[in-house]
């Protein structure tokens, strides 16, 4: 049995993170995942200007080690309405995850992680904690499990890795291409049921997909052939999907000695549907709580500094859940269309958001402020 002061499971974003902020304060990090890096990762890829800057501060550099496609200009539509083309919005950064993913994990590894991915997990044991793995057993006082919207390790815990009548899903393509697509980041409101399409151009080709509450969408395979057929791409390439945690975190983000991030804590904007900003941010703060405890000479106190530090999100995310019925319910989508098109400070609020300079609580407050405007233009248009 290997030895360690602190095992990591899952070495995407948020595992990565957890991992880099540990190791970078002296901890002995185990970085574990079934599959070798790079992998395929099912994502838009969407890297926000909340996502970079989260990266800044965790990883300490200007940008991930990728490549990566800048843009100032975004196209919008909701509900088969056309809303506008806006220019020099704040910058919007493209990136594919298979390598963001495999950047991310390089930096954690040269911090100081052991690079214990590639190896198939045979078992966890959430009391020790420890990990089975083909190379041996590997064991640690505390657990960080970022292992996924499918977590092993949640369905350990809690019987089932996420509620099948809150989760989203998304379906996805990808369209190689030889240089970057002359094509604008594209947003797509309503391009599924309480869900959104989403067309972004990568320094490689084109991102393509759909997503939305997995219950209102019955055949959501359906809704991205109707997508592409709206933007007028016609493709053979591989429709891929996976579940998407659409904002319905875990109040208690894990149990005893093992702390949940990322998407295996449900960590992910309802709106937007982004889930990498949330997930570096997870990671460092899981990782931070660890250090506290562990400093302390109390690990199991980890979990409960842990939640207490996840405050802000799931607040954010609360408050993005309150908002979500403006834009999608039936009776609003007309006042949402015609608040959008015509309100500078609606859409210039919404690109404050993605770039990270905003918070929900602000949005929120001005909506309810907007509610009576929003209701009566749902009625005359």
């Amino acid at each position: 049995m290997a030895e360690y002061d602190l095992l990591v499971l899952g070495a995407g974003p948020a595992g990565s993170s957890a991992a880099v902020t540990a190791a970078r304060a002296g901890l002995r990090v185990a970085l574990i995942d079934k599959h070798s890096f790079p992998r395929d990762k099912l994502c838009g890829g969407g890297f926000t200007g909340r996502s970079m800057r989260y990266f800044q501060q965790i990883f300490g550099a200007e940008a991930p080690d990728t490549p990566i496609l800048h843009r100032t200009a975004i196209s919008f539509c909701a509900f088969g309405h056309e809303v506008g083309h806006f220019t020099d919005v704040p910058p919007l950064h493209m990136t594919m995850r298979r390598d963001l993913d495999h950047a991310l994990l390089r930096a954690a590894i040269s911090a100081g992680a052991t690079d214990l991915t590639g190896q198939k997990v045979l078992a966890i044991d959430a009391e020790a904690p420890a990990v089975t793995l083909d190379s041996g057993i590997v064991s640690a006082p505390l657990l960080v499990a970022a292992d996924g919207v499918n977590s092993p390790t949640a369905r350990l815990l809690f019987g089932a890795a996420f509620d099948r009548s809150e989760i989203g899903f998304a379906l996805e393509v990808e369209l190689p291409l030889d240089a970057p697509p002359v094509t604008p980041v594209r947003i797509d409101f309503g391009a599924a049921d309480w869900g959104y399409g989403w067309d972004f151009p990568k320094t490689c080709g084109r991102t393509i997909g759909v997503g939305g509450v997995m219950r209102r969408n019955t055949n959501l395979k359906s809704s991205l052939n109707a997508y592409l057929g709206y933007l007028g791409v016609h493709t053979d390439s591989p429709v891929k999907g996976q579940f998407l945690p659409f904002g319905a975190y875990r109040r208690q983000p894990g149990r005893g000695k093992v702390l949940l991030a990322g998407d295996a804590a449900g960590l992910v904007d309802p709106i937007t549907g982004e889930g990498i900003a949330y997930a570096l941010k997870s990671g460092q703060l899981a990782s931070e709580s660890v250090l506290a405890a562990l400093g302390a000479g109390m690990p199991d106190q980890a979990l409960s500094n842990y939640r207490t530090a996840l405050g802000p999100i799931h607040r954010a995310i609360t408050q993005a859940r309150l908002i979500r019925p403006l834009i999608f319910l039936p009776a609003l989508r007309k006042g949402f269309v015609a608040g959008f098109r015509n309100s500078s400070t609606l859409r210039a609020e919404y690109l404050q958001l993605l770039a990270g300079k905003t918070e929900y609580g602000q949005i929120t407050r001005r909506t309810v402020a907007r509610l009576p405007n929003l209701l009566a233009r749902s009625l005359t248009q």
